[in-house]
């Protein structure tokens, strides 16, 4: 199985739910009614309408019949849909030291067309070095064994083929200064996460800018997120706000607007591409 099919099952199990939850609320059906059809809860169907449970072809079954779903070929292509949402991700094999509200993003993340994100606290992780990676997981994860902390960073590191791969997504990061002057790992290490900083930001798909300590307060002024957009044109854009013990999902439309917004103006009050490299010479110079 390749990443982008493993990527994909994330977004079709996605897809899947919004297409159920639109069916149920165009018969007028309950959530409640609704979990009682497949002898499950309220909850249970709200799990599987946020695309964040696996899908039982017998609970797909009943659930199209309640919503009046009588057409073969209808019913097919989603029943066809709920085998392939199903797929194990590559990802799972890092199921012991990947929570699984993050198993979600990293789906999404490897299924996005274009990816945007701010970041405060340090370098984003499809931008981290090995080191720098290797710190950073160190200093979040004090407690944790050295096989763990190296099955950690494993993990980041194979995410961050995704922006060499054959679909690589457009990548847009803004950096908060503080990310690049906060240091992780030593002199060396950061020496050596400046300089990936500024190979990265050449390629084709990535656009990194830098909101300088200069510029004083800006538009992000909630923190760090991710917002992540997809080639499916039926499936929503998705904000990614991650906290320390869970993360939140956004969906509606107004609230990734808002989002939308602040990514703007970030892009248009941070360092162009061409000011952020050589800030990042500049940093390099003094490490």
């Amino acid at each position: 199985m390749t990443a982008s099919e493993s990527s994909g099952s994330v977004v079709r199990r996605i897809l899947l739910g919004s297409q159920l939850r639109r069916l149920r609320e165009s018969r007028g059906i309950t959530r409640e009614a609704a979990g009682y059809s497949i002898r499950a809860s309220e909850s249970k169907i709200s799990r599987m309408e946020l695309g964040r449970v696996s899908f039982k072809a017998r609970d797909i079954e009943d659930l199209l019949t309640l919503y009046g779903v009588t057409d073969e070929a209808e019913r097919g292509a989603l029943l066809g849909l709920a085998r392939e949402a199903n797929l194990t991700g590559w990802w799972h094999s890092y199921g012991d030291v990947l929570p699984g509200w993050f198993q979600t993003y990293v789906g999404l993340e490897g299924a996005a067309s274009h990816i945007a994100c701010y970041e405060l606290q340090f370098i984003h992780g499809l931008l981290q070095t090995e080191g720098y990676a290797h710190a950073v997981v160190t200093r979040g994860q004090p407690q944790a064994s050295t096989a763990e902390v190296d099955r950690r960073v494993a993990l980041r590191l194979e995410r961050q083929k995704l922006l060499v791969s054959e679909r690589a997504p457009a990548f847009h990061a803004v950096l908060d200064e503080a990310a690049l002057r906060r240091p992780y790992g030593g002199r060396e290490v950061m020496r050596a996460q400046l300089r990936h900083l500024i190979a990265v930001s050449e390629q084709p798909n990535v656009t990194l800018q830098v909101m300088p300590f200069s510029f004083g307060g800006h538009a992000a002024e909630s923190g760090a997120f991710t917002l992540l957009r997809f080639p499916e044109s039926d499936l929503p854009d998705v904000v990614y706000l991650e906290q320390l013990t869970s993360a939140l999902y956004l969906d509606k439309r107004d609230e990734v607007a808002q989002y939308e917004r602040v990514l703007g103006r970030l892009g248009e009050d941070s360092l162009s591409a061409a000011e952020s490299r050589e800030l990042l010479g500049d940093l390099l110079h003094e490490a």
